[in-house]
């Protein structure tokens, strides 16, 4: 091979060409022949939006990066993808694009609409993936809004209904004006705002005065039940047994008394109102409170709220506020902050509504997915304990059911005579029951029925993706289950994770998977999430076009799982810039690349042997543990420093001389074996960049290849230190090189070591290194400290200190100066401080010295020093 065959630069641009082939090949096959030990990743299956962002790139180089490292250690991996397709996303797209409501069209219709948008946008994200070189074995692919899918999730449903763990009830529930749904509690997410406390006079019947009570929700009035204090709080002593009207509305309401009233907040007296917030559910139940309904389920006031209904929840706070004011009744308001729970899909606040739906039975399970989270490895360990608090702190069971179309349908009938709830029979499966009937005769003897019309949340779909990717429920999943890992964000371990773990331990009595390996979020360079409306967002796309999708997978592994991570330029562009590196590199070797036989290695080849055996053993364990940032930095270290910067410059004398061709032999094995051992360590972070160098030394694919072997025995301590020190001693002479503006293979006359006898020992092997490294002539090692003078050679006056300070005398002054033996002026100053000249005196003040250094052979030289240990290097040029 020449070094023309190969390309100057690296051209990203043939990473398609590298990702068509492997699709092509279809090397990424999970094989399931039972040959090899099994590896299954049960992998996170996004939501159809069409664009990958860079927190699924994050994600992913995760994912792909454990799939090819335990590909190239000998599992048969099964690395599927999937796509969780149903729910509010898509439908509020629909929505969105076709200018229309759920309720516009059909059922029908819109369910085609939505299947249309998603099998579009599954297609662009497929394009996206394999462009970023992501290995999943598209043959395991999983898409929820499938038949077959539909008929897993429909059964986990009813197996779920039979052991009593699925029921329907009527209970308040999250609900969303915006998506007019039930949405469970792990999908509220709270956000901060301002808004007002109002201070508002309730009176007191029976008597002149009243009680002042605080309220961020006066539109909730119309919904007061009770007014509720501490039982400790003394104020409220004399109200006892008497009724307070809420102001407007009129209604009577009872003086309660609860310990989780906080006496400091407000005025200390709460409205209760149906329902508020979690804590007046509590209060109703806890206190057999009735129920008002002043919301209706698109946010609307109802007829509860006489004059206001039909308001909006905004309109109607207005303009309660307002005629508080004008009554009277409003004393004051001041600022507050409040965290208010917002539906995570489209930012709308929610309301709290009692609906009848239907629940998963959290409660019954939380012991058991408790269990299993402990037994699982979690990366890193403090996720777990995310974990654990969330089922801690569940106070409402799981809200399945959703208000919309584009999802599993609930596999039940309601007789219309008698209303008795009729599941579907397991041979029925995949049903609608909006579409299809039941084919039975109700107990009552009707054979008329309604077909349930609310669908499943979404979580019912992804949270059995291991027991679908395993083949569940055909006995054979057990084969394939639990998964080995699951890789996921650290913002749906209460969704994703959470659901997964119930639900698998509620069908199978098993964990899902082994480990998790959680990500963080990506920031933008400005250090806050990325969001359109901030102008931070970086499409994959500008990364790609620029520098490709190994810069940016690099970016990506340079990261800690569990830590959120912050999106720069400058760490892809770093990136980009060490693959071009290591290519330059690789050209100027690859003319070198020969096959040899088995020659005696050099000490300058034992040493980065040596070390590249313990890169192997550092990356492997690195990766084992899903340290992805230490294997990559580590990797690029040791080329960019080890093997480039120093090992291929120490051995270029060899390759170009014919003198010893068995030295020459043994260095062109070295860089064959250290080239191919990185290549195989960089491929599970850079795909593209190590096929297409491999493809110029090797056949077949880099991604068929083993991972490389540790072998203890080339790992040498004593030939790294010396070596090290080698190293260090030919940096400080290139160094030298430099800085005296010497062309770097400029010839040296001579060089002397100096060193105490263990390091003259250490470097003694390497003297020819050194020497053929930095083109020495001659090149001696002595155990010693050198014989080194310093002699003053030329004296310059210092006028601008002269003139001045001697006025008349300076004149002659100069001219002794102009006449003296530079060295012995230099001496007798250095001996008393000073000399004296016609009567003056004169330090180094007033005389600069021009100094040569004699060496120990008495000629002129260049002295460089290492302090640890001490080397001094006399250079004679």
């Amino acid at each position: 091979m020449t070094d023309n065959q190969i390309p100057k630069d690296y051209n990203h641009k043939n990473e398609v060409k590298w990702q068509k082939k492997w699709q092509e090949e279809d090397i990424y096959r999970f094989i399931g022949s039972g040959t090899k030990p099994r590896y299954i990743i049960d992998t996170p299956p996004p939501y159809p939006t069409g664009s990958i962002h860079m927190g699924h790139v994050l994600n992913w180089v995760y994912m792909d990066i454990i799939a090819r490292f335990k590909r190239m250690r000998g599992f048969d991996v099964l690395f599927p993808q999937g796509w969780d397709c149903h729910g509010l996303p898509t439908e509020v797209k629909v929505e969105e694009t076709h200018n229309i409501k759920k309720s516009d069209v059909s059922r029908e219709e819109f369910r085609r609409l939505c299947v249309e948008l998603t099998q579009e946008n599954i297609r662009m994200m497929k394009e996206q993936m394999q462009r970023l070189g992501f290995s999943q074995d598209w043959n395991h692919e999983f898409v929820t809004m499938t038949p077959e899918y539909m008929r897993r999730t429909q059964l986990s449903f009813l197996r779920m209904y039979r052991d009593g763990l699925i029921y329907q009830g009527v209970h308040p529930v999250n609900w969303c004006p915006r998506c007019e749904t039930a949405i469970a509690f792990a999908e509220v997410e709270y956000i901060e705002n301002e808004t007002n406390l109002n201070y508002v006079r309730f009176p007191v019947e029976g008597a002149d005065e009243h009680i002042t009570i605080a309220t961020t929700r006066p539109e909730l009035m119309a919904a007061c039940v009770a007014v509720v204090v501490h039982p400790d709080d003394e104020r409220f002593r004399e109200f006892e047994d008497k009724l307070i009207e809420v102001p407007l509305f009129g209604q009577k309401v009872k003086l309660i008394k609860d310990p989780e009233v906080d006496p400091e907040f407000g005025t200390g007296a709460v409205m209760v109102c149906t329902f508020g917030d979690k804590t007046d559910v509590s209060w109703v139940n806890r206190h057999g409170l009735d129920v008002i309904e002043a919301i209706d389920e698109r946010g609307y006031m109802t007829e509860a709220a006489g004059k206001y209904q039909g308001l909006t929840i905004a309109e109607c706070k207005e303009k309660i506020v307002e005629d508080l004011e004008n009554e009277g009744f409003l004393l004051k308001k001041e600022p507050v902050r409040q965290n208010v729970g917002t539906c995570w899909r489209c930012k709308t606040p929610i309301e709290i509504l009692v609906k009848k739906q239907w629940f998963v039975a959290v409660k019954k399970l939380i012991p058991q997915v408790r269990e299993a989270a402990e037994e699982m490895k979690w990366v890193p360990g403090h996720m777990k304990t995310r974990l654990l608090n969330w089922t801690g702190s569940m106070d409402w069971d799981w809200c399945i059911s959703r208000q919309r179309i584009f999802a599993t349908p609930i596999p039940v009938w309601y007789c219309s005579e008698c209303g008795r709830v009729h599941v579907a029979d397991e041979e029925m499966l995949p049903v609608d029951p909006t579409r299809d009937g039941p084919g039975i005769t109700c107990e009552c003897g009707s054979t008329e029925f309604i077909g349930e019309e609310d669908v499943l949340d979404t979580w019912m779909d992804s949270s059995i993706s291991p027991l679908s990717v395993a083949g569940w429920p055909d006995e054979s999943y057990r084969e394939l289950f639990p998964a080995d890992l699951r890789p996921q964000g650290h913002d749906i371990i209460r969704t994703w994770a959470f659901y997964t773990i119930l639900r698998c331990m509620a069908l199978t009595g098993e964990k899902p998977f082994s480990e998790i390996v959680i990500n963080g979020m990506v920031f933008g360079e400005d250090g806050h999430k990325m969001s359109k409306s901030r102008g931070n967002v970086i499409a994959p796309e500008e990364v790609l076009e620029d520098y490709g999708a190994d810069a940016l997978r690099l970016w990506a592994a340079g990261s800690v799982p569990g830590s959120d991570v912050p999106f720069a330029w400058k760490d892809v562009k770093y990136g980009y810039k060490f693959l071009r590196k290591f290519w330059n590199a690789f050209r100027f070797i690859s003319i070198h690349l020969t096959e040899n036989p088995e020659v005696e290695a050099r000490p300058m080849d034992r040493w980065i042997l040596s070390r590249l055996m313990n890169l192997v053993a550092e990356v492997t364990e690195s990766l084992d543990d899903y340290n992805f940032a230490a294997a990559v930095n580590r990797v690029q270290t040791f080329i960019w420093h080890d093997f480039c910067d120093e090992y291929i410059e120490a051995v270029k004398y060899r390759l170009y001389s014919d003198e010893d061709p068995e030295s020459r032999m043994a260095a062109q094995n070295t860089l064959r074996m250290v080239l191919d051992t990185c290549l195989r360590l960089l491929a599970p972070v850079a795909p593209h960049f190590t096929e297409e160098v491999h493809q110029h030394v090797g056949e077949g694919s880099i991604h068929l290849r083993a991972w490389p072997e540790h072998i203890p025995e080339i790992v040498d301590p004593e030939i790294e230190r010396s070596g090290d020190l080698a190293v260090e001693i030919i940096g400080e002479i290139r160094r030298f090189k430099s800085s005296s503006k010497m062309p770097l293979n400029a010839p040296l006359k001579a060089a002397t070591i100096h060193t105490d006898n263990e390091s003259a020992e250490m470097i003694k092997p390497f003297l020819d290194d050194i020497a053929g490294t930095m083109n020495i002539d001659d090149i001696s090692l002595v155990a010693g400290k050198p014989e080194i003078t310093e002699r003053a050679v030329e004296l310059e006056p210092r006028m601008e200190k002269i003139g001045p300070e001697f006025r008349s005398d300076a004149p002659a002054i100069i001219s002794w100066l102009t006449g003296a033996d530079p060295h012995e002026v230099y001496e007798e100053i250095q001996r008393n401080g000073e000399i004296e000249v016609e009567g003056n005196r004169l330090t180094m003040d007033h005389i600069s010295f021009r100094k040569e250094v004699i060496g120990t052979a008495g000629e002129r030289v260049d002295v460089l020093n290492l302090d640890e240990p001490e080397v001094i290097i006399e250079i004679v040029r």
